[in-house]
């Protein structure tokens, strides 16, 4: 995992050959190499190997034993090959005793030389096929969102926020603004494009907004992004969270995911003579994206915390419609057009697994354009404020959105059999868990009954 809040080479993405790497490990007297990948549930893991086994690396020859990773391998069937994507190779700052080290992100092979199934990237990398066959590229721009709380003497998080600042307050009010900025400097020199960084809404919430790119590099960065800023927090004695809703009464976190469409290098989603400038292909889209949004939840929205932030009253969506400027629908259509028109979905949050959830979103919104599916018109009511069954809504719960995966053979085939089951299984046990805790507030509650 990537730890520094030291000066970074600037590296500037490019494609690399592994004579490129020999040459530039040796002229930064690399010592090591990190192999990282990210398991089902999207925690980026890696293996760390001495630079002596470059050559083992670049022929991919690296093996791991995948047994105890969530979503892999069963034990009898456990060896894997990690399998260095060249183009994600980075130089990391010196580190304990000016150690230097080196990252690849891997993709998952088996013994045979295919690739893992089960493996994210690959699943992700499946559905970008996809697109290509129906000859689109998808772009994306990711917004996650933190909280930042306190550590105690020991170093653990305790629950009393960074700050009690609001929405674009500024210092003092606003005590993360250095925290985002060291961030920020970071994520520069590790190739990202960052645009902007403000406190958010809630006490202690905060968002950094880092430039679209393509499906694949979109979630490998969000990967790096949540790592540099847990450790930047920790640098600062702070705790960073992605937890969707840490706190009663205040705004959860989310993940607004930014979707862009091309075809032939020009907007798929963009029509000039539509009166709304939004073409018939984006509508097909976001159709398809509302039509298997329950079952969406389950991958966006993954765990029991993730659907206490998905209530009225706390800007996050609960109703599944469109719209063009529309804060409380699940899909919105910022202002801009041309090439830079898009669309928000507004329901995911950051503790999702992004290259299952990019996955997903994107093989339901082709599956749109496949079956030319309606999406209705755009809807202009404050859906908050609507108290009828109009308009469906989100899942209330984790269960529920596992039940409507399960039921959705567009998105089970998006996942892939192995992942399909692994997951559901897992979630299922998650949601077994929970029920069967007795919290607080029931204590509270009936303890007099």
């Amino acid at each position: 995992m990537m730890t520094t809040t030291e000066a970074v080479k600037e590296q500037d993405s490019k494609t690399y050959t592994k004579e490129d790497i020999r040459q530039e490990v040796q002229e930064n007297n690399v010592e090591f190499i990190l192999l990282e990948f990210t398991d089902m549930l999207g925690e980026t893991k890696n293996v760390e190997l001495p630079i002596e086994e470059l050559d083992l690396v670049l022929d991919d020859e690296a093996m791991f034993d995948s047994s105890s990773i969530s979503g892999f391998s069963e034990i009898q069937e456990s060896d894997m090959y990690l399998v260095p994507d060249l183009d994600t190779f980075l130089i990391l700052p010196a580190m304990v005793d000016e150690d230097r080290s080196a990252r690849f992100i891997c993709d998952i092979y088996k013994p045979d030389g295919t690739p893992f199934e089960g493996d994210p990237r690959y699943i992700l990398k499946r559905a970008m096929k996809k697109a290509e066959a129906m000859g689109y590229t998808v772009n994306v721009g990711p917004e996650p969102e933190f909280f930042l709380f306190k550590l105690n003497d020991e170093g653990y998080p305790i629950r009393k926020m960074n700050d009690r600042g609001g929405y674009f307050d500024s210092s003092p009010k606003d005590k993360g603004d250095k925290v985002r900025r060291d961030i920020m400097r970071t994520l520069k020199k590790y190739g990202f494009q960052m645009e902007a960084s403000h406190h958010e809404v809630a006490m202690g919430q905060h968002e950094i907004n880092f430039r679209f790119d393509s499906m694949l590099k979109a979630a490998d960065n969000i990967q790096t992004f949540k790592n540099v800023v847990k450790d930047i927090a920790t640098n600062h004695d702070y705790h960073a969270t992605f937890m969707p809703k840490p706190i009663l009464g205040e705004n959860g976190s989310g993940m607004h995911c930014h979707l862009s469409l091309f075809k032939d290098g020009d907007s798929a989603f963009y029509d000039e003579d539509a009166k709304d400038g939004v073409s018939r292909t984006m509508k097909q889209f976001i159709a398809g994206i509302l039509h298997h949004a329950s079952g969406i939840a389950a991958i966006t929205n993954p765990n029991v915390n993730s659907y206490k932030r998905l209530v009225p009253g706390y800007e996050a969506p609960v109703s599944v419609a469109w719209s063009h400027s529309n804060r409380s629908c699940m899909v919105r259509v910022p202002t801009t057009r041309g090439k830079g028109t898009r669309f928000e979905v507004r329901n995911p949050d950051p503790t999702a697994n992004p290259y299952l959830a990019l996955a997903v979103l994107i093989q339901a919104g082709l599956e749109g354009i496949h079956n030319e599916l309606d999406a209705g018109e755009a809807e202009s009511r404050n859906l908050y404020e609507v108290d009828d069954d109009s308009v469906p809504t989100l899942p209330t719960n984790l269960k529920e959105a596992i039940k409507a995966l399960r039921k959705d053979p567009v998105l089970l085939d998006a996942l892939g059999d192995h992942t399909s089951k692994a997951y559901i299984e897992d979630k299922e046990a998650e949601w077994t868990e929970y029920s069967l805790q007795v919290s607080k507030w029931e204590m509270d509650k009936y303890m007099n009954n």
